[in-house]
């Protein structure tokens, strides 16, 4: 079975973040994509604008909290949750949310200070089941930062592998 996400859209409001008693941050984005439906019979086309709250949990959401804002455009990746609650006059309600295993910012980069490079991926711990680094092959996920305050890109990286690996292979 398979349940995966991606998505790439405009944040249309700054981030929720809370951060609850363990100190563990979460963050929640409104993420707005837009696709162009053409029709043939009046040869017209329309934009139709989906809304998907993004739930993003600890390196993640410290991430959104520093350079994520309104209008910045977002690379998701992760798996569609459903969540059941009753409102405020008892009726049973469902609202269905996608939590990230991982996020690139995308657009151009901001002249604001502390803003990083494009494409720069931001995965998930493994311990919330996603994987560090992201799509992005050959990239480890985070940054770095220097003494002088500025921040510096991923650097590639390369695997490491020895005759006796090659020879594990199942094929």
């Amino acid at each position: 079975m398979v349940n995966k996400v991606i998505l790439i859209g405009n944040v249309g409001m700054d981030p929720e973040i809370r951060t609850l008693e363990g100190g563990v941050k979460v963050a929640r984005i409104r993420l707005a994509t837009t696709e162009r439906i053409y029709n043939r019979q009046t040869q017209e086309s329309k934009d139709h604008t989906e809304w998907h709250t993004i739930t993003l949990w600890r390196n993640l959401a410290d991430v959104a909290d520093r350079f994520v804002r309104k209008g910045s455009q977002l690379y998701i990746e992760g798996r569609l949750r459903s969540r059941e609650w009753t409102d405020n006059n008892g009726n049973k309600r469902i609202s269905i949310e996608v939590l990230a295993d991982d996020m690139k910012l995308l657009g151009k980069r901001s002249d604001g200070a502390g803003t990083p490079a494009d494409g720069t991926s931001y995965g998930a711990a493994p311990s919330q089941g996603g994987y560090a680094g992201g799509a992005t092959a050959g990239y480890s996920g985070g940054m770095s930062q220097s003494a002088s305050g500025n921040f510096t890109p991923p650097q590639p990286t390369t695997p490491a592998t020895s005759a006796e690996d090659v020879d594990d292979l199942p094929f």
